[in-house]
Protein backbone atom coordinates (compact mmCIF):
# COMPACT_ATOMS: atom_id res chain seq x y z
CA UNK A 1 0.00 0.00 0.00
CA UNK A 2 1.12 3.55 -0.64
CA UNK A 3 0.88 5.73 2.45
CA UNK A 4 1.61 9.41 2.89
CA UNK A 5 2.80 10.49 6.33
CA UNK A 6 3.01 14.15 7.29
CA UNK A 7 2.53 16.68 10.05
CA UNK A 8 0.44 19.70 9.10
CA UNK A 9 -0.78 22.85 10.74
CA UNK A 10 -4.31 24.25 10.72
CA UNK A 11 -3.83 25.56 7.15
CA UNK A 12 -2.32 22.25 5.85
CA UNK A 13 1.14 23.85 6.13
CA UNK A 14 4.04 21.40 6.36
CA UNK A 15 7.13 23.63 6.22
CA UNK A 16 8.56 27.09 5.81
CA UNK A 17 11.42 27.97 3.50
CA UNK A 18 13.81 27.05 6.32
CA UNK A 19 12.22 23.70 7.23
CA UNK A 20 9.64 22.26 9.62
CA UNK A 21 8.60 25.04 12.03
CA UNK A 22 7.83 22.86 15.05
CA UNK A 23 9.75 20.36 17.16
CA UNK A 24 7.53 17.59 18.47
CA UNK A 25 9.45 14.65 19.94
CA UNK A 26 6.24 12.62 20.22
CA UNK A 27 5.55 13.08 16.51
CA UNK A 28 9.14 12.18 15.63
CA UNK A 29 8.81 8.92 17.59
CA UNK A 30 5.46 8.20 15.88
CA UNK A 31 7.00 8.84 12.45
CA UNK A 32 9.95 6.53 13.14
CA UNK A 33 7.72 3.73 14.44
CA UNK A 34 5.27 3.90 11.54
CA UNK A 35 7.95 4.04 8.81
CA UNK A 36 10.14 1.29 10.35
CA UNK A 37 9.17 -1.18 7.61
CA UNK A 38 8.51 -0.69 3.91
CA UNK A 39 10.14 1.57 1.35
CA UNK A 40 10.82 5.25 2.01
CA UNK A 41 10.15 7.75 -0.80
CA UNK A 42 11.06 11.42 -0.58
CA UNK A 43 11.73 14.38 -2.82
CA UNK A 44 15.08 16.03 -3.40
CA UNK A 45 14.53 18.86 -0.88
CA UNK A 46 13.57 16.35 1.83
CA UNK A 47 16.63 14.26 0.94
CA UNK A 48 18.79 17.37 1.43
CA UNK A 49 17.56 17.56 5.06
CA UNK A 50 18.76 14.04 5.94
CA UNK A 51 22.39 13.27 6.77
CA UNK A 52 21.76 9.51 6.53
CA UNK A 53 18.99 7.23 5.27
CA UNK A 54 16.14 6.36 7.62
CA UNK A 55 16.27 3.05 9.45
CA UNK A 56 19.70 2.18 8.02
CA UNK A 57 18.23 0.95 4.74
CA UNK A 58 17.98 2.20 1.19
CA UNK A 59 15.74 5.27 0.81
CA UNK A 60 14.41 6.38 -2.56
CA UNK A 61 14.58 9.96 -3.83
CA UNK A 62 12.10 11.03 -6.47
CA UNK A 63 14.24 13.26 -8.65
CA UNK A 64 15.11 14.24 -12.19
CA UNK A 65 18.56 15.53 -11.18
CA UNK A 66 21.26 13.34 -12.71
CA UNK A 67 23.80 13.92 -9.92
CA UNK A 68 24.88 11.18 -7.51
CA UNK A 69 23.25 10.73 -4.12
CA UNK A 70 24.85 9.89 -0.78
CA UNK A 71 25.28 6.27 0.29
CA UNK A 72 21.97 4.68 1.26
CA UNK A 73 19.88 6.81 -1.09
CA UNK A 74 18.80 5.81 -4.59
CA UNK A 75 17.35 8.06 -7.29
CA UNK A 76 14.03 6.97 -8.77
CA UNK A 77 12.17 8.61 -11.64
CA UNK A 78 8.57 7.93 -10.57
CA UNK A 79 6.33 6.22 -8.06
CA UNK A 80 5.30 3.80 -10.82
CA UNK A 81 8.94 2.82 -11.34
CA UNK A 82 9.41 2.26 -7.60
CA UNK A 83 6.34 0.04 -7.27
CA UNK A 84 7.15 -1.88 -10.48
CA UNK A 85 10.67 -2.64 -9.23
CA UNK A 86 9.42 -3.57 -5.75
CA UNK A 87 6.05 -5.33 -6.23
CA UNK A 88 4.02 -5.88 -3.08
CA UNK A 89 6.16 -3.59 -0.93
CA UNK A 90 4.57 -0.92 1.23
CA UNK A 91 5.70 2.60 0.33
CA UNK A 92 5.94 5.50 2.78
CA UNK A 93 5.91 8.91 1.08
CA UNK A 94 7.54 11.34 3.53
CA UNK A 95 7.58 14.61 1.61
CA UNK A 96 7.94 17.27 0.50
CA UNK A 97 4.99 19.21 -0.83
CA UNK A 98 5.60 18.48 -4.51
CA UNK A 99 6.01 14.74 -3.91
CA UNK A 100 2.85 14.65 -1.80
CA UNK A 101 0.93 16.42 -4.59
CA UNK A 102 2.23 13.97 -7.21
CA UNK A 103 1.57 10.80 -5.19
CA UNK A 104 -1.66 11.46 -3.25
CA UNK A 105 -3.78 10.12 -6.12
CA UNK A 106 -2.10 6.72 -5.67
CA UNK A 107 -2.27 6.64 -1.87
CA UNK A 108 -4.57 4.30 0.01
CA UNK A 109 -3.90 5.79 3.41
CA UNK A 110 -2.76 9.05 5.01
CA UNK A 111 -1.19 9.22 8.46
CA UNK A 112 -1.44 12.86 9.45
CA UNK A 113 -0.30 14.62 12.56
CA UNK A 114 -2.61 17.60 12.97
CA UNK A 115 -0.66 20.39 14.68
CA UNK A 116 -2.85 23.08 16.23
CA UNK A 117 -2.11 26.60 15.00
CA UNK A 118 -0.89 28.49 11.97
CA UNK A 119 2.90 28.36 11.61
CA UNK A 120 3.20 30.69 8.58
CA UNK A 121 4.17 27.80 6.34
CA UNK A 122 5.10 28.32 2.71
CA UNK A 123 4.76 24.65 1.70
CA UNK A 124 1.46 22.81 1.95
CA UNK A 125 -0.04 19.33 1.95
CA UNK A 126 -2.56 18.85 -0.87
CA UNK A 127 -6.32 18.84 -0.21
CA UNK A 128 -7.49 15.37 0.81
CA UNK A 129 -10.82 15.56 2.66
CA UNK A 130 -13.05 14.72 -0.33
CA UNK A 131 -11.08 11.60 -1.35
CA UNK A 132 -10.28 10.21 2.11
CA UNK A 133 -12.32 9.52 5.23
CA UNK A 134 -11.10 9.82 8.82
CA UNK A 135 -10.89 6.34 10.38
CA UNK A 136 -8.89 6.94 13.58
CA UNK A 137 -7.94 9.89 15.76
CA UNK A 138 -5.82 9.97 18.91
CA UNK A 139 -6.47 12.09 21.94
CA UNK A 140 -4.76 15.48 21.94
CA UNK A 141 -1.10 15.44 22.96
CA UNK A 142 1.19 18.25 23.94
CA UNK A 143 4.91 18.89 23.48
CA UNK A 144 5.75 22.17 25.17
CA UNK A 145 3.01 24.61 24.22
CA UNK A 146 2.09 22.84 20.97
CA UNK A 147 -0.99 20.61 20.86
CA UNK A 148 -1.34 17.91 18.20
CA UNK A 149 -3.10 14.64 17.42
CA UNK A 150 -2.55 11.65 15.15
CA UNK A 151 -5.13 10.87 12.47
CA UNK A 152 -5.51 8.03 9.99
CA UNK A 153 -7.41 8.66 6.76
CA UNK A 154 -8.43 5.90 4.31
CA UNK A 155 -9.20 6.42 0.64
CA UNK A 156 -12.94 6.43 0.06
CA UNK A 157 -14.38 3.90 -2.39
CA UNK A 158 -14.79 5.18 -5.93
CA UNK A 159 -18.23 6.47 -6.71
CA UNK A 160 -19.74 5.67 -10.07
CA UNK A 161 -20.17 8.69 -12.29
CA UNK A 162 -23.66 9.78 -13.28
CA UNK A 163 -24.57 9.21 -16.95
CA UNK A 164 -24.68 12.39 -18.96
Amino acid sequence: MIRLIAALDSRRGIATDSGIPWKLPGDTAYFRAKTATGLILMGRATYDEFAAPLHKRENFVLTTHPGPLRTGFRAIGSLDQLTAENPGEDVWVIGGATVYAHTITEAGELLLTQVDGDFDCTKFFPPYETEFGLTARSDDRQDGVTTYRFETWQRLPSRPTDPV
